[in-house]
């Protein structure tokens, strides 16, 4: 099974490992569950991929065993980053285990979507990522490797090629 990238060609997932999913969604659910995520997911299944959606409303203090393994066994890990991605705490979290996936795992590929965002917004941590992580850096004052593990999450993820989606308008980058 192949899967696009955002020049065109394909990759293959590689043949010596068993996934349990071939692509991981990461999204803040308040802005695009009901809309592109949604669509997205579908589209991917349509398609024939196995993908992984955390579909529970509720969220934990911290993000379930569950879900890390399911990070840890996707082939593609998809960020839909949008306006208030960085708000959720429980959003990077996930992030963060994405990116320590993908830095430990070769194998495995990050593809962000900058869903009406800038990357440079992400990666620069300016705009509402600012804000989102000034408010974060107040609430965890006291754990600041926390907060400093997202800000390092956020900038690497951004630094990837990925798909930028805006008002209507899919590009690549």
């Amino acid at each position: 099974m192949a899967f696009l990238n955002n020049k065109g060609a394909s990759f293959s997932f590689p043949s010596t490992r068993q996934w349990n999913y071939d692509v991981f969604l990461s999204f803040r659910g308040e802005d695009t569950r009901e809309g592109f995520t949604s669509h997205l997911y579908k589209a991917l299944c349509d398609k024939g991929f196995y993908t992984f959606i955390d579909d529970k409303p509720w969220r934990e203090e911290e993000i379930s065993e569950e879900l890390i393994q399911a990070i840890k066994n996707s082939s593609i890990l998809v960020i839909v980053f949008s306006e208030n991605y960085a708000e959720s705490i429980w959003c990077l979290d996930e992030l963060a285990e994405i990116v320590d996936c993908s830095e430990k795992d070769h194998e495995v590929q990050i593809c962000p979507i900058f869903y009406n965002v800038d990357p440079s917004e992400i990666q620069n941590q300016k705009g509402n990522f600012g804000i989102a992580l000034a408010n974060h850096e107040m609430k965890f004052e006291n754990n600041k490797d926390k907060v400093q593990r997202w800000k390092d999450a956020l900038s690497k993820a951004a630094k990837v090629s990925g798909w930028h989606y805006m008002k209507g308008y899919v590009s690549n980058r």
